[in-house]
């Protein structure tokens, strides 16, 4: 591990919360935030003890709060009992909130649901009874694959209600990744949909799943539980396939929650690594769930009345934390969206902030940057000056750094310049928000993600686990093991020990994977990018070695080295270097491979991997140990010229070779 991250651009801006939205704030004032984190540096258990018995409903109350015998399997309230659908359905069904809208869904074609907490509470616990009703127990697996939809969140609240895992597939996979999670999570059931819709098309995804259960090691699944969302054709195997109308059909809308330790694995969620195989990141429902809730009520400031949307899909984790569960323990109303930002045309999101009357919106960079080109290109249709976004009152950026200028459009443009900007940072593996603004507390600057959630201990260190002079570049970590974070990566509990509490920094420390810097003078964090070979592309994350892997599959490829560079609208763009089985491919033939090369991609992982830019070489920069020069391929991406000794290379010739981009 190395970084070279010493400084970081100044940035002057500060804008600092109103003295009226710090007089309402659920945390207000920097005084309040350095009492919480003061508590939690005084006694950390007994601050993390009193935040669980204030906001989570215990079936069985806790008498240990941590327990670090097994470091680094550390347990939270291990012997507490509660049950996550019941704090987000049932509790706020008997606190008298029946009637209150739950959810607002809004299909991609505009079409608008509104369901309440009653109506959501039977929608669950009739899915429920019809999965114990095909033998889904407390802690076997379900295998979730469906689109944005009430019934998505119907399909994960349903499993926390029996005691089931659940691991959901994002529907963009294809059916090879969904094997492969189906496989390590040893599912027994499957949950999708006929197809789904997104920018105005309906997207097959049965026949995905009909595929991954023929390539093997999916013989754990019984069934497969099938949603009719269009109509479309779907084949159904006799005896296998089941639809969701038929199996609900009959089943009481009254089911006992199955109450489950707070260790009990909520969900697996599998995020992309660097040495190929997707990780099982395993998330409790204890602590997980209390993450959950202080966070949308600490970082969004969420009042009851607060009408609140996350654009995520539930197959990523900020749709588990801030879809699925956060806003409903919370009893708060969402919206679910199903469609893309730019369908019907780009003003999309705008027009539904206006008509939902959103008081809180939280996007990711890409989309941002994404939609400051559309409002630029097409002002009277797209930009957001033509919509009434006056309901707004907090905004939010999650899935990766948002750049200063992108945060400044997005403050002025659609928070008018009185909404407070929560730049959020945390991952798969952190349940929810580490470092983030609060909006009635924290100055903000464009570009930063401020200081840590009080409670959570992070640090910038050294290569030998040292902290670091603010100012200086360093590995991110966090110091002290907190309620939501991951248990542990499913079925490899040494990949987990090697991935985030590495010996190489004392074997005690959270190694986040980030490269950080903190200013000199405010302490704030900025985010600098993976230090590792993990790409983040529109907030997703994908280790360049499944996609290496995918292009040296196809028959031509013998041998690939994949690297990002910065791009303005996804983060990072995919760039792709490629050695053939026969000659280096020139002119139009060579523009037929790459199609092929990313058409084949697309169909191994999915189409968010489909490489931007694809380069072919006689062979790949390596030294004479046969190590691929990675370094030497970004800089080449960059477009910059390499400056470096590069004696050490076999084969210095080849860097020529690799400048030239298939237009």
């Amino acid at each position: 591990m190395s970084t070279s991250i010493e400084s970081v651009l100044q940035e002057n801006r500060v804008f600092n919360p109103s003295p009226e939205f710090m007089a309402q704030a659920n945390v207000s004032g920097m005084d309040a935030y350095k009492a919480l984190c003061a508590e939690a540096e005084a006694d950390y258990e007994g601050y993390w003890g009193r935040l669980a018995r204030e906001h989570i409903v215990w079936k069985q109350p806790f008498s240990t709060v941590l327990d670090e015998s097994g470091a680094p399997f550390y347990k939270w309230f291990p012997d507490g009992k509660l049950n996550v659908s019941y704090n987000c359905l049932d509790k706020n069904v008997e606190a008298g909130l029946g009637d209150k809208v739950a959810i607002i869904f809004e299909a991609d074609k505009g079409e608008v649901t509104k369901v309440t907490y009653s109506e959501l509470l039977s929608k669950v616990a009739k899915f429920a009874n019809a999965l114990k009703n095909l033998g889904v127990k407390k802690g076997d697996r379900v295998v979730i694959y469906l689109p944005m939809s009430v019934e998505g969140v119907v399909a994960m609240q349903a499993c926390a209600r029996i005691g089931a895992t659940h691991s959901v597939v994002f529907g963009g996979f294809s059916a090879q990744s969904l094997r492969d999670r189906i496989e390590d999570a040893g599912a027994v059931l499957i949950i999708t949909a006929d197809e789904q819709c997104r920018g105005g098309k309906n997207i097959p995804l049965k026949p995905a799943v009909d595929e991954a259960l023929t390539l093997g090691g999916t013989d754990s699944i019984r069934n497969v539980i099938v949603y009719k969302r269009t109509g479309g054709p779907a084949v159904m195997v006799e005896g296998r396939d089941l639809w969701w109308d038929d199996v609900v059909a009959g089943q009481s809308d009254v089911c006992e929650p199955e109450w489950v330790e707070a260790e009990h694995p909520l969900f697996l969620l599998y995020t992309s690594g660097s040495t190929g195989k997707p990780k099982g990141v395993q998330h409790s429902t204890g602590g997980y769930l209390l993450h959950a809730v202080l966070t949308m009520k600490w970082t969004f400031d969420l009042k009851p009345d607060d009408v609140f949307w996350c654009t995520a899909d539930i197959g990523w984790v900020t749709g588990h934390t801030y879809i699925t569960y956060g806003p409903l323990a919370c009893g708060g109303t969402e919206i679910v969206f199903e469609g893309v930002p730019t369908f019907p045309d780009a003003g999309r999101f705008w027009r539904m902030i206006q008509d939902h009357k959103v008081n809180i919106f939280y996007t990711a960079p890409t989309a941002i940057r994404s939609l400051i080109k559309a409002a630029d290109g097409n002002p009277d249709v797209a930009h957001p000056k033509n919509f009434d976004l006056t309901s707004l009152r907090v905004l939010g950026s999650v899935g990766e750094p948002i750049n200063p200028e992108a945060w400044m459009w997005y403050h002025e443009h659609i928070g008018g310049g009185r909404c407070p900007v929560m730049d959020t940072f945390w991952q798969t593996e952190t349940g929810g928000h580490v470092i983030t603004p609060l909006p009635g507390v924290t100055p903000l600057v464009p570009g930063s993600c401020t200081l840590p959630f009080p409670g959570i201990m992070v640090s910038v260190v050294d290569e030998a686990g040292h902290d670091v002079e603010w100012g200086k570049g360093g590995f991110l970590v966090i110091k002290r093991p907190w309620p939501s974070m991951i248990r542990t990566i499913w079925n490899d509990p040494e990949r987990f020990k090697k991935s985030y509490f590495p010996e190489d920094l004392g074997g005690k420390l959270y190694l986040a994977g980030d490269g950080a810097v903190r200013d000199a003078t405010t302490g704030y964090f900025t985010i600098m990018g993976r230090i590792d070979d993990v790409l983040n592309v529109s907030g997703h994350r994908m280790g360049t070695m499944e996609i290496e892997s995918a292009l040296v599959s196809h028959p031509l490829v013998a041998e690939a080295a994949v690297v990002g560079k910065p791009h303005d609208i996804k983060g990072e763009a995919i760039v792709a270097y490629v050695v053939l089985k026969r000659a280096r491919p020139v002119g139009d033939e060579a523009k037929q491979i790459v199609n092929e090369l990313r058409n084949h991609v697309g169909h191994e992982i999915g189409p968010i991997a489909k490489p931007d830019e694809i380069r072919f070489g006689d062979n790949l920069p390596k030294t004479r140990s046969g190590k691929i020069m990675r370094r030497l391929l970004r800089t080449l991406a960059k477009g910059e010229e390499i400056t470096s000794d590069v004696s050490t290379l076999e084969n210095p010739h080849i860097l020529e070779q690799l400048k030239e981009v298939v237009k």
